[in-house]
């Protein structure tokens, strides 16, 4: 009866969805630009921080381009409370990354962290449930403690990598260097652009002993 009044709609054309689809319809999964970077052992975002910041894997489901499909899924995940977007590419990355053999001696997941303030203020961590998700898939821990961002920052959208790596550079931080070492960490996240909130996390998480670092993210910017 529920259904009847507030259907459920698509999440990126918000037609109504019908039996057995969730969150977003079949035409609109469709068209979704998979990268498929896992299954062909792309380099593609490793490359984004080259030089910067060894990872021993990485990925990203999808192709980020302005006023696509993907945009309209990230703006409704981060700021219209459709938390079950990130939930629903957890699931689906992490089905595939578990039939990857580089990933599936991952320890631990860790998200990349909001500032509390925000964290309040939205309710959730967006990347929280596609973390879960995948942690379950691989048979990982799920850890949203031990990074830690310590200040607020602006929007990062109109920032250069330079600019972005002077504020986020020291905004991050580790509440744990013991409980993880040696591990191999998946750090997730919605969205890989210049790679400078990668950089800027991993500069604290190797301060841990014997770790070993890996990505993946919803999407990369083309």
């Amino acid at each position: 009866m529920l259904n009847l009044f507030f259907p459920k709609v698509c999440e990126a054309c918000n037609i109504a969805l019908i039996d057995n689809e969730l969150v977003i319809c079949t035409n609109c999964r469709h068209q979704l630009p998979v990268t498929n970077f896992h299954f062909e052992a792309s380099e593609t975002v490793k490359k984004i921080v080259y030089g910067r910041v060894k990872l021993e894997n990485a990925t990203a489901l999808l192709h980020f381009s302005k006023k696509g499909i993907v945009q309209q899924l990230l703006h409704n995940l981060k700021y219209r409370g459709n938390e079950e977007i990130s939930d629903f590419f957890g699931k689906w990355l992490g089905a595939e990354l578990s039939e990857m053999k580089v990933f599936k001696d991952v320890d631990v997941v860790i998200p990349v962290p909001l500032y509390k303030t925000k964290l309040r203020k939205r309710g959730y961590n967006q990347v929280a449930k596609f973390g879960k998700e995948i942690a379950k898939a691989l048979s990982a821990d799920y850890n949203d403690t031990v990074l830690v961002k310590t200040k607020a920052t602006k929007t990062q959208v109109s920032k250069g990598r330079l600019m972005r790596w002077n504020d986020d550079g020291a905004l991050f931080n580790i509440s744990d260097t013991v409980s993880l070492k040696g591990k191999h960490v998946l750090l997730v996240d919605d969205i890989i652009t210049t790679g400078a909130t990668v950089e800027a996390c991993a500069s604290v998480l190797f301060k841990i002993d014997n770790i070993k670092l890996s990505l993946a993210t919803i999407a990369i910017a083309d």
